[in-house]
């Protein structure tokens, strides 16, 4: 009896928080929510690392025991060793660095050019109804029109040199920019740009600082997909006729029938394109910290 007595006066400490018994506080489902993001983020990474260690595996595999034609398929070892030539020893057009130079300065131009005349003409004609009642056909048809076919007019009327190469991502990264501007413009808020109008904003002031801002977030989204524009409008333009760049390793190495060169060329662009879409993506964070968190986004 003075046991179980002595057990009835303890307080059970299970459950029990600072809060209260089955209370918990903004402060323990703030750590909840963290260590579970942890432990997906953890998860999601993990997973990532195993397909791809199981594509690379099985692709080898494949070659090794002629499941598949190595000539043909090539295989992720000589791919990895066609890297290290390259970049220990260079490429027949000079070093890899100029290479990828070459290509990236190409794209990124392009892409400038791109996103600036998007972003203008699109936000210009999402403002003013009339002008996009007049070019809205001839823009729509020039954007069905299969924009790679241009590649070899550019380089006929720009040359070898780097302008042909820009003008192809020019026209592939216009397109979604302008669209995405042209929607965003289109749909702000229309009671703010009320509200504007009767607090005396001019028309160039609800332009800067009403439209603009609402239609960010549409830019940026289109931004992610246009880069990888550019960067295909610069191989494009390459492959077809350059002296420099990574189209160019792939046109070589496709003329020598070189099929683990054309892979490693690859290799090289995704990397390229996955860090200037970590780029953006940090930017993006960055600019739009006061946008709320997606429903479902720390599932």
């Amino acid at each position: 009896m003075p046991e179980a007595t002595a057990a009835a006066a303890t307080p059970v400490k299970q459950g029990i928080g600072k809060h209260g018994i089955g209370k918990e506080g903004p402060t323990d489902r703030t750590a909840a929510r963290a260590r579970a993001a942890r432990k997906r983020a953890i998860l999601v990474q993990s997973t990532r690392a195993l397909v791809l260690v199981a594509v690379l595996g099985l692709w080898e595999w494949f070659a090794r025991t002629s499941v598949i034609d190595p000539f043909n398929f090539s295989m992720p070892s000589k791919v990895w060793d066609q890297l290290k030539d390259w970049i220990l020893h260079g490429t027949a057009q000079g070093p890899l660095w100029e290479q990828v130079w070459a290509t990236l300065q190409e794209a990124l131009i392009g892409w400038a050019i791109g996103v600036a005349a998007g972003v203008v003409l699109g936000i210009g004609l999402g403002r003013a109804r009339f002008l996009a009642d007049v070019f809205g056909p001839y823009i729509k048809v020039l954007n069905a029109l299969p924009r790679i076919v241009l590649a070899p007019i550019f380089l006929i009327w720009f040359g070898l040199g780097p302008a042909s190469k820009v003008a192809s991502a020019v026209v592939l990264v216009f397109f979604p920019v302008f669209f995405n501007a042209f929607q965003g413009a289109r749909e702000v808020d229309r009671n703010l740009v009320a509200n504007s109008r009767i607090l005396g904003a001019s028309n160039r002031q609800v332009t800067l600082q009403v439209v603009i801002p609402a239609a960010t977030s549409w830019i940026f989204t289109s931004l992610h997909v246009s880069f990888g524009f550019a960067l295909i409008g610069a191989i494009v333009g390459e492959y077809i006729g350059a002296t420099k760049g990574i189209g160019l390793l792939v046109a070589t190495s496709q003329s020598t029938f070189n099929a683990a060169g054309v892979y490693a060329a690859m290799v090289i662009l995704a990397v390229v394109a996955l860090l200037a879409e970590g780029l953006l993506t940090f930017l993006e964070s960055r600019l739009f910290r006061w946008k709320p968190a997606q429903p479902g986004a720390d599932r």
